[in-house]
């Protein structure tokens, strides 16, 4: 048997959390299964087997720090599995049977008697032991006591019941039972008699929280506001879309507004630099890099694009929907994360329409886009008519890009989607 280390994750990251393992102690796998998932500082990382063999030991449980180049768990050999399993028919419990064996055997049966006689399985126990949050290794140990998960105070979180919570639960006097959970009634306590549930800042939240404070703290915010008019662009996306969908790709407004965005870099490149710590050079990006903020379950995330000024349309469609589906999921790859130049938050999907949003750094400038909304506007006759308007929000690095430099990028990107023709002139 073996130990499996954890691997040099890359980017100076010395620790994860792991979020979910995806097999138990005792299970046999494939090479190359995926064994556990764990979250970096940038993105959720599923962790293979490097062969085939028996999980024997899980270093670590769900919600852990786990350390690079620590052992995450521990793996036997091919063929060895079987010896094993003659040893000990269930190792998943090892060390739950190693620290109940302290319990009285008289107790033990005593406790076995007590469960069949006072909570005989039922639909409803079974019911509420699959609810009941436990690991797989606390429910065998559940199992070989004859108990019910549902008559056991978890005190972990979200009531999960612990280990240690069953080990309670066998030494507590026969007849006496768990406090019950309470009913709808008793929740309705006051707020001095409620706790306050503490939830740790780590993983990407804690990353974000570090950055977003570094930014605001450091870089002097110019915030431009701006309304464009998007009716030209909404009938363009409505004659192609058919044609994109033909092609199996699916065509938003997002690609139309970062080749615009990469168009209006190409008068204004100061949008698309980075400048050094000691604020003495601008350094001036070789591509554009659009970023685009995704709100995942794993918390903010901002995937690029790499080069959209060389992409079509259908290509920047394409990365799109890959990178916010992966993002959303939590797995985006290094590569997609590293880079960025320019950022766009559509905060507008969420029903959003002015904002003041924060520098991603080392980037010197990012758009919020607010909702789309249709709205009165006069035309060249004076006459009212319905207009699709989105507002935008931008905010610059000060420290290098003045409030006039800011004013004229966005109006030349305002020009390119408000008259969406006008970029077929600019196509290479």
């Amino acid at each position: 048997m073996s130990d499996f280390i954890l691997p040099d994750i890359g980017e100076g990251i010395v620790e994860c959390e792991l979020v979910k393992w995806l097999v138990s102690e005792g299970d046999m796998i494939e090479e190359d299964q995926p064994v556990v998932e764990v979250m970096t500082d940038k993105a959720l990382v599923e962790i293979p087997a490097p062969h085939k063999g028996q999980i024997k030991r899980l270093y670590y449980k769900e919600g852990d720090i786990a350390k690079v180049h620590a052992p995450l768990f521990e793996l036997s050999e091919e063929g060895s599995e079987q010896e094993d399993d003659a040893n000990n028919d269930n190792d998943d419990s090892a060390s739950e049977k190693a620290t109940a064996s302290s319990t009285p055997a008289i107790q033990k049966t005593e406790t076995k008697k007590q469960a069949s006689d006072s909570a005989g399985p039922s639909e409803a126990t079974s019911a509420t032991e699959l609810k009941t949050p436990a690991s797989p290794a606390v429910r065998r140990l559940v199992r070989e006591y004859d108990l019910s998960l549902g008559h056991i105070s978890g005190s972990g979180r979200d009531g999960r019941v612990l280990k240690e919570d069953v080990l309670a639960h066998l030494k507590r006097p026969q007849g006496q039972t768990d406090t019950p959970a309470p009913t709808q009634s008793a929740k309705r306590t006051s707020a001095a008699d409620q706790q306050v549930r503490v939830e740790p800042i780590k993983g990407m939240k804690a990353v974000m929280a570090k950055r977003m404070v570094a930014a605001a703290s450091s870089i002097p915010h110019f915030i431009f506001s701006e309304d464009i008019d998007v009716t030209e662009l909404l009938a363009l996306r409505a004659q192609l879309k058919p044609l994109a969908e033909a092609s199996g790709s699916r065509l938003t407004l997002m690609p139309f507004i970062m080749k615009a965005m990469a168009l209006a870099i190409r008068e204004y490149p100061i949008l698309n630099s980075r400048v050094n710590d000691e604020v003495t050079e601008i350094h001036y990006q070789p591509q554009c890099n659009i970023g685009m903020a995704v709100d995942s379950k794993a918390g903010l995330m901002v995937p690029n694009i790499k080069g959209v000024e060389h992409l079509s349309l259908l290509e920047i469609a394409d990365e799109v929907a890959r990178l916010t589906e992966a993002a959303r999921e939590g797995r985006v790859a290094q590569d997609d994360l590293k880079g960025g130049t320019i950022t766009i938050s559509n905060i507008g999907a969420l029903g959003g329409t002015y904002a003041s949003p924060i520098i991603n750094a080392p980037e010197v400038a990012i758009v919020a886009l607010g909702r789309t909304q249709t709205l009165p506007r006069f035309d060249q006759a004076g006459n009212v008519t319905a207009r699709a308007i989105m507002p935008v929000s931008w905010a610059g690095d000060h420290r290098i890009i003045d409030g006039g430099t800011i004013a004229r990028f966005s109006n030349c990107w305002k020009g390119y989607l408000e008259s969406p023709q006008s970029m077929l002139l600019h196509l290479g």
